[in-house]
């Protein structure tokens, strides 16, 4: 049986190079595949070499074409009057395929996805399974929060601890 994807967009990846930890965040659910639709590729310019050292050395992630058809070509065009090309992209795949988004741009996805019933991650989901899982502590979220932070994203300042995910995977 194939494994389920999870399909991530530009800001969970550049949110986890400036944390430092964009080797382990397919580790934190190998259970799943992670993979990197050709459109989101082509917005990570700036962390490109880091994500490609990390599909050619160590194979946990891996780049998947995006090239829809039929009813995914429409729906993707239909997004892309109202998002960017990677948040449309993810949408429109999960929509068709029932894979799960890793992205933490809410306020393009969050009410499509609910709508569509598309389960989806954010950073914050990412970290959280991490802790729970045993991979980090509570210091290394929080270290991983400050950098990203410091790194000029937004990230809410969290006791992951007592954070509730937005899926129960």
């Amino acid at each position: 049986m194939e494994k389920v994807k999870i399909v991530l967009d530009a800001d969970v990846l550049i949110h986890f190079s400036k944390g430092e930890m964009l080797s382990i965040l397919p580790e934190i659910l190998p259970e799943y595949e992670f993979v990197i639709l050709s459109t989101t590729y082509d917005e990570i310019i700036s962390i490109r070499n880091q994500v490609d050292n990390q599909i050619r050395f160590l194979k946990n992630l891996s780049l998947e074409t995006f090239s829809p058809t039929g009813e995914m070509l429409r729906e993707y065009a239909l997004l892309l009057n109202r998002f960017g090309k990677g948040e449309s992209a993810c949408m429109a795949y999960c929509k068709f395929t029932r894979d799960v988004i890793g992205s933490s741009n809410l306020k393009d996805i969050k009410e499509y996805c609910q709508k569509e019933k598309i389960t989806y991650l954010t950073t914050l989901d990412f970290l959280y399974y991490a802790y729970v899982r045993g991979k980090i502590t509570t210091e290394h979220c929080s270290q991983f929060i400050a950098k990203v932070n410091e790194r000029g994203s937004r990230l809410l300042v969290v006791d992951i601890s007592s954070y509730v995910p937005s899926a129960q995977l």
